[in-house]
C-alpha cells in the first residue's frame, strides 16, 4: 500500500492502517526513545503512548509540512523528553536498587569492553563529516537506509556503501 494512502486511512481511523504503520515504524521509534530514556521498560511504555497519540492526532498531520516519519519522530522525541523530565522518572532513577549495580561489581574481568559504548561519541567524532552524518541518521536517530538516502539526497546504494565503510573506519578507530 502506498504511504500516502496508508496515512489517509489512518486519519480516517482505519485500524488496519494503524497496525501497518505500527509495524513499519515501531522498531525505529523504539530505538529513538530508548536512546533518550535509556531504559527498555520505560521506552516501551513511552512508545505505546506515542502510538496512542498518533492514533488520536492523526488528522493533525499534513504532508506539506514535512514527512510522516519526521512528524512521528517529533512526537516520540517530545514524549521521551517529557518522560525523563517528569518527577516520577527522576525519583525512580534516584531509587535504583543496589542489585542493579551488583552485576558490574561481581564480574569485572572485562570492564573496558562493557564501557566501550559509553565513549562511542568520541570515536564517531574522529570520522569524516559524511560518516558522522550517516552514523547519526542510521544509529542515533533510527532512520532506515531509505530515509537516510532521502535526507542526504544520495542514492540508496551509496548510503549502504558509506554505512559499511564508515562502520569499518569506526572499528579501526576503536581498535587503534
Amino acid at each position: 500500500m502506498q504511504p500516502d494512502l496508508l496515512i489517509e486511512r489512518l486519519q480516517q481511523k482505519d485500524e488496519r492502517a494503524f497496525a501497518k504503520i505500527y509495524e513499519l515504524y515501531s522498531e525505529n521509534i523504539f530505538g529513538v526513545i530508548h536512546v533518550i530514556v535509556k531504559d527498555v521498560a520505560v521506552a516501551d511504555e513511552v512508545m505505546q503512548d506515542v502510538f496512542l497519540k498518533v492514533w488520536d492526532k492523526a488528522e493533525s498531520y499534513t504532508g506539506n509540512k514535512g514527512r510522516f516519519f519526521t512528524w512521528l519522530l517529533n512526537i516520540a522525541r517530545n514524549a521521551a523528553i517529557d518522560k525523563i523530565r517528569s518527577k516520577a522518572f527522576k525519583n525512580a532513577q534516584k531509587n535504583e536498587d543496589v542489585e542493579t549495580f551488583a552485576f558490574f561489581l561481581e564480574n569485572d574481568e572485562n570492564l573496558d569492553g562493557k564501557t566501550d559504548s559509553i565513549g562511542i561519541g568520541k570515536w564517531v567524532n574522529k570520522l569524516k563529516p559524511i560518516c558522522k552524518r550517516v552514523i547519526d541518521l542510521l544509529f542515533f536517530k533510527g532512520y532506515t537506509q531509505n530515509e537516510a538516502a532521502e535526507t542526504l539526497e544520495i542514492p540508496l546504494g551509496t548510503v549502504k556503501s558509506r554505512n559499511r565503510n564508515c562502520l569499518k573506519k569506526l572499528r579501526e578507530e576503536i581498535e587503534a
